[in-house]
Protein backbone atom coordinates (compact mmCIF):
# COMPACT_ATOMS: atom_id res chain seq x y z
CA UNK A 1 0.00 0.00 0.00
CA UNK A 2 1.32 3.33 -0.59
CA UNK A 3 0.59 7.15 -0.61
CA UNK A 4 2.06 9.98 -0.99
CA UNK A 5 3.65 9.98 2.00
CA UNK A 6 4.02 6.58 3.37
CA UNK A 7 4.99 2.81 2.11
CA UNK A 8 3.95 -0.16 3.58
CA UNK A 9 6.03 -3.19 2.91
CA UNK A 10 4.07 -6.41 3.39
CA UNK A 11 6.26 -8.98 5.07
CA UNK A 12 9.31 -10.37 2.98
CA UNK A 13 10.06 -13.76 3.03
CA UNK A 14 12.86 -14.18 0.96
CA UNK A 15 15.04 -11.87 -0.83
CA UNK A 16 17.22 -13.53 -3.69
CA UNK A 17 18.17 -12.88 -7.03
CA UNK A 18 20.66 -10.34 -9.16
CA UNK A 19 20.85 -6.51 -8.72
CA UNK A 20 22.82 -4.36 -11.14
CA UNK A 21 23.89 -1.30 -8.85
CA UNK A 22 23.45 2.49 -10.42
CA UNK A 23 26.29 4.72 -9.99
CA UNK A 24 27.95 5.25 -6.74
CA UNK A 25 26.89 8.88 -5.51
CA UNK A 26 30.35 9.68 -3.94
CA UNK A 27 32.24 8.13 -7.08
CA UNK A 28 29.95 10.54 -9.02
CA UNK A 29 29.67 14.00 -7.89
CA UNK A 30 33.74 13.41 -7.39
CA UNK A 31 34.57 12.83 -11.22
CA UNK A 32 32.48 15.47 -12.14
CA UNK A 33 34.21 17.77 -9.87
CA UNK A 34 37.66 16.80 -11.26
CA UNK A 35 36.43 16.55 -14.72
CA UNK A 36 35.04 20.08 -14.58
CA UNK A 37 38.73 21.66 -13.10
CA UNK A 38 40.86 18.99 -16.00
CA UNK A 39 42.57 19.93 -19.17
CA UNK A 40 40.31 18.32 -21.77
CA UNK A 41 37.02 16.71 -22.42
CA UNK A 42 35.77 13.50 -20.22
CA UNK A 43 33.25 11.09 -21.15
CA UNK A 44 31.36 9.68 -18.05
CA UNK A 45 29.56 7.00 -17.82
CA UNK A 46 27.27 5.24 -15.68
CA UNK A 47 26.76 8.46 -13.76
CA UNK A 48 24.17 8.31 -10.77
CA UNK A 49 20.58 9.56 -11.76
CA UNK A 50 19.72 11.16 -8.22
CA UNK A 51 19.28 14.45 -6.79
CA UNK A 52 22.89 14.82 -5.33
CA UNK A 53 24.25 14.77 -8.93
CA UNK A 54 21.71 16.33 -10.36
CA UNK A 55 22.92 19.47 -7.62
CA UNK A 56 26.24 19.24 -8.78
CA UNK A 57 25.47 19.00 -12.47
CA UNK A 58 23.54 22.03 -12.11
CA UNK A 59 26.16 23.80 -10.85
CA UNK A 60 28.70 23.11 -12.92
CA UNK A 61 26.05 24.82 -15.68
CA UNK A 62 26.05 27.95 -13.65
CA UNK A 63 29.35 28.37 -13.50
CA UNK A 64 29.81 27.96 -17.16
CA UNK A 65 31.08 24.38 -17.93
CA UNK A 66 29.65 23.36 -20.89
CA UNK A 67 27.98 20.15 -20.20
CA UNK A 68 26.14 17.50 -22.53
CA UNK A 69 23.65 15.00 -20.71
CA UNK A 70 22.41 12.31 -22.22
CA UNK A 71 20.28 11.17 -18.79
CA UNK A 72 18.29 8.10 -20.55
CA UNK A 73 21.72 6.36 -20.73
CA UNK A 74 23.28 7.66 -17.56
CA UNK A 75 26.05 9.51 -19.43
CA UNK A 76 27.78 12.87 -19.65
CA UNK A 77 30.27 14.90 -21.43
CA UNK A 78 31.95 17.61 -19.02
CA UNK A 79 34.31 19.76 -20.85
CA UNK A 80 37.44 21.29 -18.25
CA UNK A 81 38.23 24.99 -17.64
CA UNK A 82 41.79 23.30 -16.66
CA UNK A 83 41.54 24.75 -13.21
CA UNK A 84 40.04 28.42 -14.22
CA UNK A 85 36.25 28.94 -13.34
CA UNK A 86 34.89 30.41 -16.04
CA UNK A 87 31.48 32.85 -13.86
CA UNK A 88 31.45 34.62 -11.02
CA UNK A 89 28.93 36.17 -8.45
CA UNK A 90 27.02 33.00 -8.65
CA UNK A 91 24.85 31.45 -5.54
CA UNK A 92 24.45 28.11 -5.99
CA UNK A 93 21.65 26.28 -4.06
CA UNK A 94 22.82 22.64 -3.02
CA UNK A 95 20.08 21.07 -1.58
CA UNK A 96 21.03 18.89 1.12
CA UNK A 97 24.44 17.31 -0.61
CA UNK A 98 27.10 17.46 1.58
CA UNK A 99 28.85 15.32 -1.93
CA UNK A 100 28.60 18.62 -3.71
CA UNK A 101 28.80 21.67 -1.50
CA UNK A 102 31.64 20.78 0.32
CA UNK A 103 34.45 20.26 -3.11
CA UNK A 104 33.05 22.80 -4.91
CA UNK A 105 33.39 24.97 -1.39
CA UNK A 106 37.16 24.49 -1.95
CA UNK A 107 37.23 24.48 -5.63
CA UNK A 108 35.68 27.96 -6.03
CA UNK A 109 38.71 29.47 -4.07
CA UNK A 110 40.07 28.77 -7.19
CA UNK A 111 38.35 31.25 -9.34
CA UNK A 112 37.91 35.32 -8.91
CA UNK A 113 34.95 36.82 -7.48
CA UNK A 114 32.21 36.46 -5.48
CA UNK A 115 30.10 32.70 -5.01
CA UNK A 116 27.46 32.33 -1.89
CA UNK A 117 27.11 28.05 -1.38
CA UNK A 118 23.81 27.45 0.06
CA UNK A 119 21.25 24.41 0.89
CA UNK A 120 18.24 23.49 2.35
CA UNK A 121 18.00 24.10 6.14
CA UNK A 122 19.48 20.43 7.76
CA UNK A 123 22.14 21.32 5.23
CA UNK A 124 22.68 24.65 7.12
CA UNK A 125 22.95 22.32 10.56
CA UNK A 126 25.51 20.39 8.99
CA UNK A 127 29.42 21.64 9.76
CA UNK A 128 31.47 22.53 7.74
CA UNK A 129 33.48 25.10 9.55
CA UNK A 130 36.39 22.79 9.62
CA UNK A 131 36.82 22.60 5.46
CA UNK A 132 36.56 27.11 6.18
CA UNK A 133 39.25 26.75 8.34
CA UNK A 134 41.80 24.97 6.58
CA UNK A 135 41.06 27.09 3.33
CA UNK A 136 41.41 30.25 5.12
CA UNK A 137 44.58 29.27 6.53
CA UNK A 138 45.70 28.16 2.87
CA UNK A 139 44.93 32.06 2.20
CA UNK A 140 41.12 31.86 1.39
CA UNK A 141 39.05 33.83 1.98
CA UNK A 142 35.61 33.07 2.81
CA UNK A 143 33.06 33.27 5.88
CA UNK A 144 30.04 31.30 6.84
CA UNK A 145 27.25 34.45 6.08
CA UNK A 146 25.15 32.86 9.22
CA UNK A 147 28.15 31.79 11.61
CA UNK A 148 28.84 28.54 12.57
CA UNK A 149 28.62 25.78 12.04
CA UNK A 150 27.38 25.48 8.62
CA UNK A 151 26.40 27.22 5.03
CA UNK A 152 25.76 29.55 3.75
CA UNK A 153 29.44 29.83 2.68
CA UNK A 154 30.68 33.38 1.30
CA UNK A 155 33.54 33.09 -1.02
CA UNK A 156 35.46 35.92 -2.02
CA UNK A 157 37.76 34.20 -4.81
CA UNK A 158 41.09 35.22 -6.01
CA UNK A 159 43.08 31.95 -6.12
CA UNK A 160 44.39 29.58 -3.79
CA UNK A 161 47.75 30.58 -2.28
CA UNK A 162 48.60 27.36 -0.65
CA UNK A 163 50.82 26.67 2.34
CA UNK A 164 50.17 24.38 5.24
CA UNK A 165 46.59 23.58 6.88
CA UNK A 166 45.75 21.47 10.19
CA UNK A 167 42.97 20.32 10.46
CA UNK A 168 40.56 17.90 12.21
CA UNK A 169 39.61 14.86 10.62
CA UNK A 170 36.98 13.92 13.01
CA UNK A 171 33.58 15.32 12.08
CA UNK A 172 34.54 14.30 7.82
CA UNK A 173 36.54 12.95 5.28
CA UNK A 174 34.87 15.20 2.76
CA UNK A 175 36.73 18.10 4.27
CA UNK A 176 40.06 16.48 3.38
CA UNK A 177 38.63 15.20 -0.01
CA UNK A 178 37.75 18.64 -0.78
CA UNK A 179 40.92 20.32 0.07
CA UNK A 180 42.86 17.56 -1.65
CA UNK A 181 40.89 18.11 -5.05
CA UNK A 182 41.52 22.18 -5.04
CA UNK A 183 45.02 21.61 -4.24
CA UNK A 184 46.94 21.00 -6.83
CA UNK A 185 45.89 24.44 -8.44
CA UNK A 186 47.18 26.09 -5.62
CA UNK A 187 49.96 28.64 -6.14
CA UNK A 188 52.31 27.14 -3.76
CA UNK A 189 53.11 23.76 -2.44
CA UNK A 190 50.15 22.40 -0.28
CA UNK A 191 50.50 20.57 3.25
CA UNK A 192 47.73 19.36 4.84
CA UNK A 193 48.10 18.01 8.42
CA UNK A 194 45.24 15.60 10.50
CA UNK A 195 44.59 17.23 14.12
CA UNK A 196 43.24 14.20 15.52
CA UNK A 197 41.38 10.95 13.77
CA UNK A 198 40.45 10.65 10.13
CA UNK A 199 37.06 9.20 9.55
CA UNK A 200 35.92 6.97 7.00
CA UNK A 201 39.41 6.81 5.54
CA UNK A 202 38.68 4.69 2.55
CA UNK A 203 36.62 7.91 0.64
CA UNK A 204 40.23 9.72 1.33
CA UNK A 205 41.61 6.51 -0.70
CA UNK A 206 38.71 6.78 -3.53
CA UNK A 207 39.77 10.59 -3.65
CA UNK A 208 43.64 10.01 -4.09
CA UNK A 209 43.04 7.06 -6.35
CA UNK A 210 40.89 9.37 -8.72
CA UNK A 211 43.19 12.25 -8.42
CA UNK A 212 45.97 9.86 -9.96
CA UNK A 213 43.79 8.75 -12.71
CA UNK A 214 43.54 12.56 -13.80
CA UNK A 215 47.43 12.58 -13.09
CA UNK A 216 47.51 14.28 -10.22
CA UNK A 217 50.03 12.84 -7.13
CA UNK A 218 49.87 13.03 -3.71
CA UNK A 219 52.32 12.21 -1.09
CA UNK A 220 50.58 10.20 1.60
CA UNK A 221 51.59 9.89 5.06
CA UNK A 222 49.93 7.20 6.83
CA UNK A 223 46.83 9.63 6.26
CA UNK A 224 48.40 11.96 8.65
CA UNK A 225 50.14 14.14 6.45
CA UNK A 226 49.57 14.81 2.21
CA UNK A 227 51.93 17.04 0.35
CA UNK A 228 50.33 18.02 -2.89
CA UNK A 229 53.15 19.17 -5.04
CA UNK A 230 52.75 23.37 -6.70
CA UNK A 231 52.51 23.19 -11.03
CA UNK A 232 50.56 19.87 -11.20
CA UNK A 233 47.46 19.95 -13.62
CA UNK A 234 44.35 17.46 -13.92
CA UNK A 235 43.98 15.74 -17.50
CA UNK A 236 41.17 14.18 -18.69
CA UNK A 237 41.46 10.67 -18.76
CA UNK A 238 39.13 10.85 -21.56
CA UNK A 239 36.41 8.05 -20.72
CA UNK A 240 35.16 7.17 -16.78
CA UNK A 241 33.09 4.27 -16.04
CA UNK A 242 31.42 5.27 -12.31
CA UNK A 243 31.17 2.07 -10.37
CA UNK A 244 28.10 0.47 -8.35
CA UNK A 245 27.48 2.21 -5.23
CA UNK A 246 28.93 -0.40 -2.48
CA UNK A 247 26.61 1.50 0.41
CA UNK A 248 23.18 0.70 -2.04
CA UNK A 249 24.34 -3.41 -1.96
CA UNK A 250 24.50 -3.15 1.30
CA UNK A 251 20.94 -3.61 1.29
CA UNK A 252 20.35 -6.50 -0.93
CA UNK A 253 23.33 -8.51 0.73
CA UNK A 254 21.88 -7.77 3.87
CA UNK A 255 18.66 -8.62 2.86
CA UNK A 256 19.62 -12.12 1.34
CA UNK A 257 21.54 -12.81 4.60
CA UNK A 258 18.43 -12.19 6.79
CA UNK A 259 16.21 -14.39 4.67
CA UNK A 260 18.53 -17.35 3.95
CA UNK A 261 18.34 -15.90 0.11
CA UNK A 262 21.26 -16.01 -2.33
CA UNK A 263 21.72 -12.75 -4.02
CA UNK A 264 24.64 -11.75 -6.55
CA UNK A 265 24.82 -7.48 -6.77
CA UNK A 266 27.03 -6.26 -9.90
CA UNK A 267 28.72 -3.12 -10.10
CA UNK A 268 31.39 -3.52 -7.39
CA UNK A 269 33.55 -6.52 -6.56
CA UNK A 270 37.01 -6.95 -5.28
CA UNK A 271 38.43 -3.86 -7.64
CA UNK A 272 35.86 -1.77 -6.40
CA UNK A 273 37.55 1.75 -4.91
CA UNK A 274 34.61 1.87 -2.18
CA UNK A 275 35.05 1.05 1.20
CA UNK A 276 31.83 0.33 1.56
CA UNK A 277 32.47 -3.16 -0.31
CA UNK A 278 33.86 -4.98 2.53
CA UNK A 279 30.09 -4.72 4.28
CA UNK A 280 29.83 -8.12 2.91
CA UNK A 281 33.31 -9.34 5.52
CA UNK A 282 30.78 -7.90 7.85
CA UNK A 283 28.09 -10.45 6.97
CA UNK A 284 30.37 -13.41 6.47
CA UNK A 285 31.79 -12.86 10.23
CA UNK A 286 28.14 -12.66 11.23
CA UNK A 287 27.67 -16.19 9.67
CA UNK A 288 26.84 -15.60 5.73
CA UNK A 289 28.52 -17.03 2.61
CA UNK A 290 30.71 -14.45 0.63
CA UNK A 291 31.75 -15.41 -3.17
CA UNK A 292 34.19 -12.18 -4.71
CA UNK A 293 34.69 -11.43 -8.53
CA UNK A 294 36.17 -8.24 -10.02
CA UNK A 295 33.04 -6.36 -10.57
CA UNK A 296 30.33 -8.52 -8.46
CA UNK A 297 29.76 -10.14 -4.92
CA UNK A 298 27.24 -12.83 -4.12
CA UNK A 299 26.48 -14.12 -0.92
CA UNK A 300 24.26 -16.95 0.72
CA UNK A 301 22.32 -16.69 3.70
CA UNK A 302 22.63 -18.94 6.48
CA UNK A 303 21.98 -17.88 10.54
CA UNK A 304 23.30 -15.06 11.81
CA UNK A 305 25.41 -14.49 15.28
CA UNK A 306 25.64 -10.88 16.64
CA UNK A 307 28.99 -8.99 16.13
CA UNK A 308 30.91 -6.00 17.61
CA UNK A 309 32.44 -3.94 15.70
CA UNK A 310 34.40 -0.66 15.04
CA UNK A 311 32.43 0.56 11.51
CA UNK A 312 34.19 4.22 11.40
CA UNK A 313 35.67 3.06 8.08
CA UNK A 314 31.87 2.27 6.97
CA UNK A 315 29.66 4.56 7.80
CA UNK A 316 27.13 4.22 5.17
CA UNK A 317 27.31 0.82 5.89
CA UNK A 318 26.98 0.43 9.15
CA UNK A 319 23.03 1.42 9.14
CA UNK A 320 22.54 -1.60 7.23
CA UNK A 321 24.16 -3.38 10.28
CA UNK A 322 22.06 -1.79 12.60
CA UNK A 323 18.69 -3.06 10.97
CA UNK A 324 20.18 -6.72 10.10
CA UNK A 325 21.28 -6.97 13.96
CA UNK A 326 17.58 -7.59 14.38
CA UNK A 327 17.74 -10.66 13.26
CA UNK A 328 20.85 -11.89 14.21
CA UNK A 329 21.39 -13.98 17.80
CA UNK A 330 22.65 -12.22 20.57
CA UNK A 331 23.76 -8.35 20.98
CA UNK A 332 25.60 -6.67 18.48
CA UNK A 333 27.43 -3.38 19.19
CA UNK A 334 28.52 -0.84 16.51
CA UNK A 335 31.40 1.28 17.28
CA UNK A 336 33.07 4.22 16.68
CA UNK A 337 30.17 5.54 14.29
CA UNK A 338 30.19 9.44 16.02
CA UNK A 339 29.69 11.32 12.73
CA UNK A 340 26.60 9.81 12.25
CA UNK A 341 25.09 12.90 14.03
CA UNK A 342 26.48 14.68 11.21
CA UNK A 343 24.92 13.27 8.44
CA UNK A 344 21.69 14.08 6.65
CA UNK A 345 19.58 12.99 9.93
CA UNK A 346 21.26 12.77 13.23
CA UNK A 347 21.44 9.31 12.33
CA UNK A 348 22.92 7.72 15.70
CA UNK A 349 19.77 9.20 17.63
CA UNK A 350 17.16 8.64 15.26
CA UNK A 351 18.79 4.55 14.61
CA UNK A 352 18.17 4.19 18.02
CA UNK A 353 14.47 5.73 18.41
CA UNK A 354 13.41 3.36 15.11
CA UNK A 355 14.89 0.10 16.45
CA UNK A 356 13.24 0.71 19.36
CA UNK A 357 9.89 0.76 17.26
CA UNK A 358 10.37 -2.16 16.28
CA UNK A 359 11.02 -4.17 19.96
CA UNK A 360 14.90 -4.34 20.31
CA UNK A 361 16.32 -3.25 22.80
CA UNK A 362 19.04 -0.44 22.55
CA UNK A 363 21.86 1.27 24.31
CA UNK A 364 22.62 4.78 22.97
CA UNK A 365 26.46 6.55 23.73
CA UNK A 366 27.87 9.48 22.47
CA UNK A 367 30.05 7.23 19.55
CA UNK A 368 28.04 4.26 19.61
CA UNK A 369 24.99 1.77 19.92
CA UNK A 370 24.15 -1.71 21.36
CA UNK A 371 21.02 -3.70 20.14
CA UNK A 372 19.64 -6.15 21.55
CA UNK A 373 17.15 -7.91 19.15
CA UNK A 374 13.33 -8.82 20.19
CA UNK A 375 11.41 -11.76 20.33
CA UNK A 376 9.83 -10.49 17.42
CA UNK A 377 9.71 -7.78 15.19
CA UNK A 378 6.67 -5.68 15.84
CA UNK A 379 4.90 -3.86 12.99
CA UNK A 380 5.50 0.06 12.95
CA UNK A 381 5.83 3.00 11.24
CA UNK A 382 9.53 4.44 10.06
CA UNK A 383 9.87 8.12 10.18
CA UNK A 384 13.00 8.51 8.11
CA UNK A 385 14.08 12.24 9.08
CA UNK A 386 13.83 12.71 4.98
CA UNK A 387 17.08 10.71 5.31
CA UNK A 388 17.55 8.75 1.74
CA UNK A 389 19.74 5.57 4.43
CA UNK A 390 17.07 5.28 7.02
CA UNK A 391 14.67 4.39 4.09
CA UNK A 392 16.49 2.05 2.67
CA UNK A 393 18.11 0.56 5.99
CA UNK A 394 14.93 0.50 7.62
CA UNK A 395 13.19 -1.26 4.44
CA UNK A 396 14.80 -4.28 5.84
CA UNK A 397 12.75 -4.45 8.94
CA UNK A 398 10.24 -5.79 6.85
CA UNK A 399 11.78 -9.46 6.41
CA UNK A 400 10.33 -9.81 9.74
CA UNK A 401 6.68 -11.37 10.08
CA UNK A 402 5.30 -8.22 10.49
CA UNK A 403 4.66 -5.14 8.25
CA UNK A 404 6.57 -1.87 8.11
CA UNK A 405 5.85 1.30 7.13
CA UNK A 406 8.05 3.37 5.56
CA UNK A 407 7.47 7.47 5.95
CA UNK A 408 8.54 9.80 2.94
CA UNK A 409 9.73 7.19 0.72
CA UNK A 410 10.42 9.46 -2.05
CA UNK A 411 13.83 10.65 0.07
CA UNK A 412 15.52 7.40 -1.91
CA UNK A 413 15.60 10.17 -4.97
CA UNK A 414 18.98 11.55 -3.02
CA UNK A 415 21.30 8.51 -4.19
CA UNK A 416 18.50 5.47 -5.36
CA UNK A 417 15.40 6.84 -7.08
CA UNK A 418 14.06 3.51 -7.76
CA UNK A 419 14.93 1.65 -4.69
CA UNK A 420 11.55 0.10 -3.35
CA UNK A 421 11.05 -0.87 -7.16
CA UNK A 422 14.27 -3.23 -7.45
CA UNK A 423 14.19 -4.59 -3.74
CA UNK A 424 10.44 -5.66 -4.67
CA UNK A 425 11.92 -7.29 -8.12
CA UNK A 426 13.88 -9.92 -5.93
CA UNK A 427 11.28 -10.38 -2.40
CA UNK A 428 9.52 -13.06 -2.17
Amino acid sequence: MTSSDSLTLSPIRRITGSVRLPGSKSLSNRVLLLSMLAEGTTHISNLLDSDDVRCMVRALQQLGIVVHERRQLNEITVEGCSGTIPNSGIELMLGNAGTAIRPLTAALTLGRGRYVLDGVPRMRERPIVDLVDGLQQLGARLRLLNGPPGPPVEILADGLPGGMARISGRASSQFLSALLMAAPYAANDVILQITDTLVSAPYVEMTLRLMERFGVTVENRDFREFRISFGQIYRSPGKVFVEGDASSASYFLAGAAITGGEMTVKGCGTESLQGDVRFAEVLEKMGSEIRWEPQSVSIRGRSLRGVDLDMNRMPDAAMTLAVTALFAEGRTAIRNVYNWRLKESERLKAVCTELRKLGAAVEEGEDYLVINPPEKILSAEIETYEDHRMAMAFSLAACGEAPVSIRNPACVSKTFPDFFNVLASVSE
